[in-house]
């Protein structure tokens, strides 16, 4: 569903200020994956769903999504095939914009539009069906204005958004990142009833380790652009958070996990 090919990306070229984000990466997702992430700063985890997402050019290699070559694809024209999450509850939705009216615009997304604006009556059924299943009372709020949302609530919006038209792939930026703990816990469960209802392939980019190692069917650990680990099926259900620490430390040949990964 998703292959990344030899993609390297460096900021600033030729400057002291140069930063090599992308080394060589390469990756594979088949289709219905869970792929948790984790890493220390900098390690590259949100320049890799930058670059899948078209958000800036790559330097070199190839993005295949579902077999399609997008690299050099606008992000724009990626709509048809990605669904997102941001870390700011903030993103991914138009908070002017009344609820059922940011669900109509994630269910155009990538289709060509005219003059016409409207909601039908289906269609609003349709959404207040599924914001029900939010269970969080949406479904009688929707011309409620989106910025009037908790961050919560607008995280658990943004997901059935980025989920409506069943996207060859999901990803999810750090998506819990900024909510309380209770919140998180909440959107997290969601994102695993959401993936696994329409079979969806993806990325989740994390710095906790509990929920990396509780979440998805595959593990991935980047280090300066790189993949050094990669573990699913069993061995990934036997790891600990000691575990992933320690592995950390060898590859990264340092003996010191970053403050946010620590404290996750």
């Amino acid at each position: 569903m998703l292959e990344l090919k030899n993609i390297c990306k460096t900021f600033n070229p030729g400057t002291v200020n140069a930063k090599t984000a992308l080394d060589h990466l390469d990756l594979t997702l088949h289709d219905g994956d869970f792929v948790t992430v984790i890493g220390g700063n900098g390690a590259g985890k949100s320049t890799m769903l930058n670059a899948i997402a078209g958000s800036f050019p790559v330097d070199s290699g190839t993005i295949l999504i579902d077999g399609s070559d997008v690299t050099n694809l606008p992000e724009h024209k990626r709509a048809a095939f990605l669904g997102r999450v941001f870390q700011d509850p903030m993103m991914g939705t138009a908070p002017t914009m009344q609820i059922e009216e940011n669900l109509a615009l994630a269910a155009r997304r990538g289709q060509r539009r005219g003059l016409r604006w409207g909601i039908t009556k289906e269609e609003r059924e349709s959404y207040q069906e599924q914001l029900r299943s939010l269970d969080l009372g949406l479904e009688n709020r929707m011309t409620t204005k989106v910025g009037l949302l908790s961050g919560g609530q607008r995280q658990a919006l943004t997901l059935l958004m980025a989920a409506l038209q069943k996207p060859k792939l999901l990803l999810l930026d750090e998506h819990t990142a900024a909510l309380d703990p209770r919140t998180a816990a909440k959107v997290l469960a969601l994102s695993d009833r959401i993936v696994q209802e329409h079979h969806l392939t993806t990325l989740m980019i994390t710095h906790n380790m509990k929920d990396a190692i509780s979440h998805g069917n595959r593990l991935i650990m980047m280090d300066a652009g790189r993949i050094v680990v990669d573990v699913s099926g069993e061995e990934k259900q036997r790891l600990t958070v000691p575990d992933l620490l320690a592995m950390f430390s060898s590859a990264s040949g340092s003996d010191e996990a970053n403050d946010k990964m620590l404290l996750s």
